[in-house]
């Protein structure tokens, strides 16, 4: 070959050498770093105030624990005290004003005195918003925690005071077991038969235990009377109406009688608990609040609808403790959320049944497996056909209501069950008392 060839050749080679060396190297893409996962938000705190003994804040807690289960993005902040500091104490926390120490949601009654105070929260848009069942609860119960026709709570439970009686005591006496055909003459003539005295006559069996004070509103509204003409804005005491009149002197012939305890004698024997455990008395007329007490003595005990007056009408007074929300929450929504799963029938109002403590404010909890079990007492239908029979009648929807009822009503009658005064006369002079007090407050308004 020629040289030409070879110059050629070798200028090619060089050239390719070059053009390698200058073609750049390109280096494995590098990987990005690596980046955390965005911080959860913090759960947002709702404060939660009841009152109660230290076995029942051990349920509060409960019901707290299963709901943050659901909703982890909210924790519930318990705040606990005894019943006689409870209202003083969470009175200083509102009028503080601070939303980092006022309760997001508290246990309160009655409700109409503190909203007309301020310091609770309207839920009316709340209810609109989230279209919140309200036809769940039973009749009348709602109007216990309303104000100016808005809903201010929910009640946790309802107020159902039904007739315990004493099986074994019964069948002693040769009585026939209460049923919803009983009259007010049923009760009494049962109650001459289970009434035991000693030969001096002192009474070591009565028929009946009952709060006296506490409960004749049953008796008054059972037979068509009044306590006043409104229970929102009165103007006059009802109870020299004669159908109130004959309704508080039936009861108070059954203790003059010594068929029923004066409230002295009840106080002595531990309550109506303590008397109806003890056998001193072979019925009372009580809340279910009394059940798991009885049910953990294994009594041999059922119950009945209290017994009504021929011609009367079932009754019973809707009232119950509500829970409701703070005007100066800072965390509202969270506490909305909270309130509605309380009183809601697979959240709290479930729990609290299932434990025995309350007797639901809802009807579908009422109605479901949480009431409806194989625990005595036997006779759950009485209970809800006495539920059924709420309404309006047992205490004013007015602020002022709680001083009226503890400063004039209850004394009068005291007088009347401690057989101090004709019923009457009484009530004549009840009744004098509590106009003069709405005169001065103002009513009507």
């Amino acid at each position: 070959m020629s040289s030409r060839f070879w110059f050629v050749l070798s200028l090619l080679v060089v050239t390719a050498m070059l053009v390698t060396a200058c073609v750049p190297v390109t280096a494995p893409p590098a990987q990005a770093p690596a980046t955390e996962a965005p911080a959860a938000p913090a759960p947002v705190t709702v404060r939660w105030a009841f009152w109660g003994s230290p076995e029942e804040a051990v349920s509060h807690q409960m019901v707290a624990d299963a709901f943050m289960k659901e909703h982890p993005e909210i924790k519930i902040e318990t705040w606990n005290q005894p019943w006689d500091d409870y209202f003083t104490k969470i009175q200083a926390l509102w009028a503080s004003g601070d939303p980092q120490t006022v309760p997001d949601i508290a246990f309160l009654w009655p409700t109409p005195k503190y909203a007309a105070e301020g310091v609770l929260e309207n839920l009316d848009p709340y209810i609109q918003k989230s279209v919140y069942d309200l036809n769940d609860y039973w009749p009348g119960l709602l109007e216990s925690a309303k104000y100016n026709g808005s809903v201010y709570g929910f009640p946790r439970d309802i107020e159902v005071n039904v007739l315990y009686y004493n099986k074994a005591l019964f069948d002693a006496a040769g009585v026939k077991y209460p049923d919803e055909n009983w009259t007010w003459d049923d009760l009494q003539a049962a109650a001459e038969k289970l009434t035991v005295k000693d030969t001096s006559g002192k009474v070591t069996q009565y028929a009946l235990g009952m709060e006296n004070s506490w409960k004749y509103d049953k008796w008054v509204n059972q037979n068509g009377g009044a306590i006043l003409d409104d229970l929102r804005n009165p103007s006059k005491c009802m109870l020299t109406d004669p159908k109130s009149v004959e309704a508080v002197a039936f009861f108070a012939g059954l203790i003059n009688h010594g068929y029923a305890m004066r409230d002295a004698d009840l106080n002595q024997a531990g309550g109506d608990a303590g008397a109806f455990q003890s056998g001193l008395a072979a019925m009372i007329i009580q809340n279910t609040s009394r059940v798991s007490a009885f049910n953990k003595a294994n009594m041999n005990y059922d119950v009945s609808v209290v017994p009504i007056p021929q011609g009367g009408t079932r009754w019973n007074a809707a009232g119950g403790a509500a829970w409701v929300m703070s005007a100066k929450s800072g965390n509202k929504d969270a506490a909305w959320t909270f309130l509605q799963w309380l009183q809601s029938t697979n959240g709290g109002e479930k729990l609290y049944t299932e434990r025995g403590e309350i007797f639901p404010a809802l009807q579908s909890t009422a109605n479901s497996s949480a009431f409806m079990t194989d625990q005595p007492p036997a006779n759950k239908q009485a209970i809800i056909a006495e539920a059924k029979a709420s309404g309006v009648g047992g205490f004013g929807y007015f602020p002022e209501w709680d001083e009226l009822q503890g400063s004039v009503i209850n004394p009068a009658l005291d007088q009347i069950w401690a057989g101090e005064v004709a019923p009457e006369q009484g009530l004549t002079a009840l009744c004098q008392q509590v106009d003069q007090f709405l005169k001065d407050k103002g009513f009507p308004k």
